[in-house]
């Protein structure tokens, strides 16, 4: 019973040796890829939805939308031709979070401020429907859209600044 229990341990030993093999090889040939120029668009960490979306591009039912931030610099993201102004700004938010994750390490980005703050546009219109296809814009293969900022009007029912620092201030007194 020894000689089982002894030979089943060297089996284990030698599949889990073979299975970081297989990983090792799998991870430099994946790098080897990721590394070609072709590829180059192609995100490090890739999921499944952006390689869908990227062979879309190829295939001509993407589109390619480049993004002008405050700054001057610009990026690119990819969307669907069928694709809402809220897709874009998720394909903005990962292609952001994923640039400054891969320079700065891990570092936060408020969203909400940025979408409260500003909003994009597009030939001087401001994008402000979330529920509204990029095409009802005149937004095609190639477009670019621009950071603008933006000031919420007090017609959408959110309180100001204002409001709320008379609101935390409020509960002080209380305590």
């Amino acid at each position: 019973m020894e000689a089982s229990t002894s030979r089943k341990g060297e089996d284990d030993v030698k599949g889990y040796n073979s299975n970081n093999v297989k990983k090792a090889r799998l991870h430099s040939t994946l790098a080897a890829l990721l590394d070609d120029p072709i590829l180059a668009d192609v995100p490090k960490k890739p999921t499944l939805s952006d390689v869908d979306t990227l062979v879309s591009l190829e295939l001509g039912s993407a589109m390619r939308i480049s993004v002008l931030k405050l700054d001057g610099t610009s990026f690119d993201v990819a969307v669907l031709n069928s694709a809402k102004l809220k897709d874009l700004k998720v394909a903005i938010k990962k292609k952001i979070n994923d640039t400054e994750q891969s320079k700065m390490g891990h570092r936060h980005i408020s969203w909400r401020h940025v979408w409260s703050n500003f909003c994009l546009s597009y030939h001087n219109e401001k994008l402000l429907n979330d529920d509204s296809a990029l095409q009802d814009f005149g937004i095609r293969n190639n477009s670019q859209v621009h950071f603008v900022p933006y000031v919420i009007s007090r017609g959408s029912q959110r309180h100001s600044r204002r409001r709320k620092h008379r609101f935390f201030h409020g509960l002080n007194k209380r305590l």
